[in-house]
């Protein structure tokens, strides 16, 4: 099969033909249809958080299952899907408290990699690998998903999605009339966002650089937006909120700078929510003092504390109910021969997100 692969960090994609074992007990093998392009992928490629190489990164997808390994049960072969770089054992004790992204037990990401070229063995990217046109992954990263949802569009719920709205109702457990900040406003920022709506809550104010994110921003359901590069962020906020700062901050960019700005905008007892992930060793500072004086929280949000197989499917739900925005995130479609003007796309902000399509 064709892949794109990360033979040096911080150069472009290479497309090549790969070679994918078949799938093992507890495994199966998905032909992608769409594979959306997230930062985290880029991080990877560009050496932000170190690791082997060669790999094939890409971990938000979707696609219609190939092959189905012994012991798979919950999907089958035939089966429209979104796969994700999750995977629980259902039953260790993360898992029993609902805490899937933290699993105990679960096979390792850099378990035994199924693919190769020849004697030469690439590393499989989070666990996933999905900038190629088959994947094989653990039985558990993958959802169903109902057939009448454009697979395009489903893939972005395999993280952007799940890892914006999640941040706001699954760990933050915003509920209506709060007020909300969310910082950044790409894909993860636009669902926090979508997220932020569904929950009631009042304002919901998204802060960016780029005019034409906090425009998108306002479609999904912001009421204010403020441009960090033209704005006192800090004093804007207090305008919009009658003098008071915000009851949640969600910090959906991976630099630290802004994560100590955020910190500065929570009221007493508020909480600033970290989403973005920026570089290993990287460091924001911040008074501890003040924190343990009024009362506020400091909350990391992996993957939005997601249980998939039961977001997932509401996801879905909401979207063909009309109450969330899928098709709408994606700024370009691209084949996978385009990758690297795919990336570039979003490295320098100009996509929501931009999707790989594979042909059917």
């Amino acid at each position: 099969m064709k892949a794109a692969v990360c033979r040096e960090f911080g150069q472009p994609l290479v497309i090549e033909e790969i070679e994918l074992a078949p799938p093992q007990a507890g495994e199966i093998k998905v032909k992608l249809a769409a594979t959306a392009i997230c930062h985290s992928d880029i991080f990877y490629a560009q050496g932000a958080w170190g690791g082997s190489l060669p790999a094939v990164f890409g971990h938000e997808a979707a696609g219609v299952v190939v092959e189905a390994g012994a012991g798979v049960s919950h999907v089958a072969v035939g089966d429209h899907v979104v796969v994700t770089l999750i995977r629980f054992c259902g039953t260790c004790p993360a898992c029993a408290e609902g805490g899937q992204v933290f699993c105990e037990a679960v096979f390792p990401l850099d378990a035994q990699s199924p693919l190769s070229k020849g004697s030469e063995r690439l590393v499989h990217g989070l666990g996933t690998g999905a900038f190629a046109e088959y994947v094989v992954v653990e039985a558990s990263q993958a959802v169903a998903i109902d057939k009448d949802v454009p697979l395009d569009s489903a893939s972005l719920i395999a993280c952007g999605v799940i890892t914006g709205m999640g941040a706001v109702i699954n760990t933050a457990g915003v509920t209506a009339g709060k007020s909300v900040v969310v910082i950044g406003c790409g894909g993860v920022g636009l669902n926090a966002v979508q997220g932020a709506r569904l929950a009631g809550a009042s304002p919901i104010v998204a802060v960016d650089l780029a005019d034409s994110k906090l425009d998108a921003a306002l479609r999904f359901g912001a009421t204010h937006v403020i441009n960090g590069g033209r704005a006192d962020v800090s004093a804007a906020l207090l305008d919009v909120t009658g003098g008071r700062k915000v009851d949640y901050v969600f910090v959906t960019v991976g630099a630290p700078k802004v994560v100590e700005q955020a910190i500065g905008l929570m009221k007493r007892n508020g909480s600033t929510v970290i989403v973005g992930m920026p570089a290993s060793g990287v460091m924001a500072s911040f008074d501890p003092g003040w924190i343990a004086a009024d009362g506020q929280r400091i909350i990391g949000s992996k993957m939005g504390s997601s249980r998939i197989r039961i977001d997932i499917p509401k996801i879905v739900e909401l979207y063909k109910q009309g109450r969330i925005k899928l098709d709408e995130l994606i700024s370009g479609r691209f084949p996978l021969s385009d990758i690297n003007a795919a990336i570039e796309g979003v490295v320098k902000g100009e996509a929501l997100r931009n999707v790989i399509v594979f042909p059917q």
